[in-house]
Order: structure tokens, then sequence, then C-alpha cells
């Protein structure tokens, strides 16, 4: 098995159209601290860029970062609209009694409950909720089995991928 050279996840960044809503959802709402805030101005891309670049730090020491522009015009260039997805979601991982207290945060703010859901996949539980950016969260609860039903997926890993690229979609979570 080869190591990654990465220690960890420093910081995931995305662009935000109001950081003060996005502030009040990852502080105030989930309990993630506002450990750094940086007023900037840059030469970005052919242009002085203004932002403001918010940090909501995680227990590992990472953190999930927002950019907001002062520039309408810039705001638009780099945050683009998508189209909403599930499949597009940062997953954060939390025991179980974090995630029941996720889920009673939420439910006492009467946050988003059309998107809030919980799925079992077999190998994880996962609670789901939207930011008020419509970003897609996970947080999830591995399953007491994990390290082994990880061991098993990271021994066929590419065999599966040389698989499904060919055409045979069988399914490999036997877990459910």
């Amino acid at each position: 098995m080869t190591t990654s050279l990465a220690q960890r996840l420093h910081h995931t960044a995305y662009v935000t159209k109001d950081q003060e809503a996005t502030r009040a959802f990852y502080e105030d709402i989930l309990g993630f601290p506002l450990v750094a805030t940086w007023s900037e101005a840059d030469e970005l891309f052919g242009a002085e860029r203004v932002y403001c670049h918010t940090f909501f730090g995680l227990a590992d020491g990472s953190a999930l970062a927002f950019f907001q522009f002062a520039n309408k015009e810039d705001q638009e260039l780099f945050d683009p609209e998508l189209l909403p997805s599930p499949f597009r979601h940062i997953a954060l991982k939390v025991d179980a009694d974090a995630q029941a207290e996720l889920q009673r945060r939420l439910e006492a703010a009467a946050w988003a409950p059309e998107t809030t859901f919980v799925l079992e996949h077999g190998y994880c539980r996962s609670l789901y909720t939207t930011d008020p950016n419509g970003m897609v969260l996970e947080f999830t609860v591995d399953v007491p089995q994990a390290e082994s039903i990880n061991l098993d997926r990271s021994a066929d890993a590419h065999e599966t991928l040389a698989r499904w690229l060919a055409g045979d979609h069988t399914s490999n979570n036997t877990y459910r």
C-alpha cells in the first residue's frame, strides 16, 4: 500500500454570497468556531481582487474556508451557479454522539428540514443537510467494523475500478 505524502486536509475552500449567513450556520448552529478571517486585496488572474476569506475549524486542525468578493463582477466570475447535486458535497467524520447533537441543533434551528435526512450506507451512517450556499454537508459515523471494510475495499480498489470501467457495474456493497 502506498502512503500519501499529504498529512491531512488543511482546508477546503468555497465561495459564499453571504459571509454572515455562512458564519451563523457554521458557528452558531453547527458549533464550528470561526478560527480566522482574512480581509485581502491581491493581484490575481489579471486584476486586483478584494475579498474576505473565513476559516471554520475542525477538531483535527483542518478547516472549511469561504471566500466572498467585494466586487460584484468578481463574485459572479468565481461563484458560477452550479446545479444542485447530492453527489457534490463535503463529508465530515463524526462520532455517534456528535451526529446526534448536530441533528438536534439543526432541528432546533429549524434548519432546512426538506434537505436534512439520514442515510444508512452499510459501511457508515450519514446525516445530510445543506448550508446557506446550497452546499450539501454529510456528517458520517463509521460502523464498528469500518477498519475491516476499509481493508477489503483497499485490497480490491484497482480491480473493482477496472471492472466497473469495463462495464461490469455489479455492486460490491454487501454491508447494507
